[in-house]
């Protein structure tokens, strides 16, 4: 079986290490990061922290809430990319992560954007991805 493979040229640009606070969105505080540090694209490389509740998409197109108080993150990864939204270009960013609850369930999927609040601080690494020239 065949799958669709793209391959992109580029380089690493700057490193951003960012602290994000309570109650932020944990997906949409990574686009915030990177609207204000100037990162068109970015590669999401490792996150360490901890959520209130946690909502993850799971590989069989189930949403699947995880319940917290403290729901820890034990790997986060993934990508931002600028977006055309029309005549406006806004930044998505696709994380996914491996959380566990506190009754030591684990679970993995993509993280919703809007339903993973911060618990206490939440730091993570970004690097620019920098696409060659076409």
């Amino acid at each position: 079986m065949t799958e669709n493979v793209e391959i992109e040229a580029g380089r690493i640009g700057k490193v951003v290490y960012a602290r994000m606070a309570p109650n932020e969105d944990l997906v949409q505080g990574i686009e915030k990061i990177c609207m204000a540090q100037g990162l068109r694209h970015a590669l999401v490389r490792s996150g360490l922290g901890s959520l209130v509740d946690a909502c993850l998409d799971l590989p069989d197109g189930q949403r699947h809430p995880v319940m917290g108080p403290a729901v820890e993150v034990l790997s986060l990864f993934g990508e931002v990319r600028t977006q055309a939204d029309g005549i406006v270009r806004t930044l998505r960013a696709d994380v996914s992560a491996v959380v566990v609850d506190a009754a030591g369930r684990v679970t993995s999927g993509v993280l919703v954007s809007g339903a993973n609040p911060v618990f206490a601080t939440f730091e993570v690494t970004l690097e620019e991805w920098l696409p060659a020239a076409a």
